[in-house]
C-alpha cells in the first residue's frame, strides 16, 4: 500500500468513532502512535471544529470540516486507559457548546508535554482483547489534485465481480 492509499484508508469521522465505540462503552480506549499506546493516564485536553476554505496547489477551491482531538499523553498515577462511554460523554458535553459534525473529517492532535504536537489521523477502532486499539497514523502533507488523479485511476482499474480476469467494470 503507497502512502496515498494509507492516507485515503485511515481518515474516519468523529462520527464512525463514537458509533464504535457505543459497541461497549466500558471497554478502555488505547490509542497507538509511533508504535506504542498512549500511557493510562492520557487526556483530552481539548476539543474543537472548524470550517475551512482553501484554494489547493491546482487552483482549485476545497471546503471542508474538520475536528481536533487534542490529547496529552501522559502517565496517570494509577489510572486506567480512558472507558469509551467517558470519552463519548467527553465529546457531548463539548457538543452542547461547539456544533461538532459527525460527518467532519477527525484529526488528532498528540504531545507528551515535552515533544511538540504532532497531527496524526485515525484508523478504525478494533475491538481487541477487552479494549478498543485506535492506530494513529502520521498526517501527511498531500497534493489534493494528485490525490483525486490517483482515486479516479484506481478506481478505472477496480474490478466490480468475482476475478475472472475479463469481468471488470472499468
Amino acid at each position: 500500500m503507497n502512502a496515498i492509499d494509507k492516507k485515503l484508508s485511515t481518515d474516519i469521522t468523529l462520527g464512525h468513532l463514537l458509533d464504535a465505540l457505543a459497541a461497549a462503552p466500558d471497554a478502555p480506549v488505547v490509542f497507538h502512535y509511533g508504535g506504542t499506546p498512549v500511557k493510562a493516564g492520557y487526556h483530552v485536553t481539548e476539543v474543537k471544529a472548524g470550517q475551512f476554505s482553501a484554494i489547493d496547489c491546482g487552483a482549485n477551491p476545497e471546503a471542508w470540516s474538520e475536528i481536533f482531538v487534542q490529547l496529552w499523553d501522559i502517565d496517570g498515577d494509577g489510572r486506567t486507559h480512558m472507558p469509551a462511554g467517558k470519552f463519548a460523554t467527553i465529546i457531548r458535553k463539548v457538543s452542547d457548546h461547539v456544533r461538532l459534525e459527525p460527518s467532519a473529517k477527525l484529526t488528532f492532535e498528540v504531545s507528551d508535554g515535552v515533544r511538540p504536537m504532532a497531527l496524526y489521523c485515525a484508523r478504525p477502532p478494533r475491538l481487541k482483547g477487552g479494549s478498543f486499539e485506535v492506530i494513529l497514523d502520521a498526517r501527511p502533507s498531500s497534493c489534493k489534485p494528485r490525490d483525486r488523479w490517483l482515486a479516479e485511476e484506481k478506481a478505472k482499474t477496480a474490478c466490480c465481480g468475482p476475478s475472472s480476469g475479463t469481468d471488470c467494470c472499468a
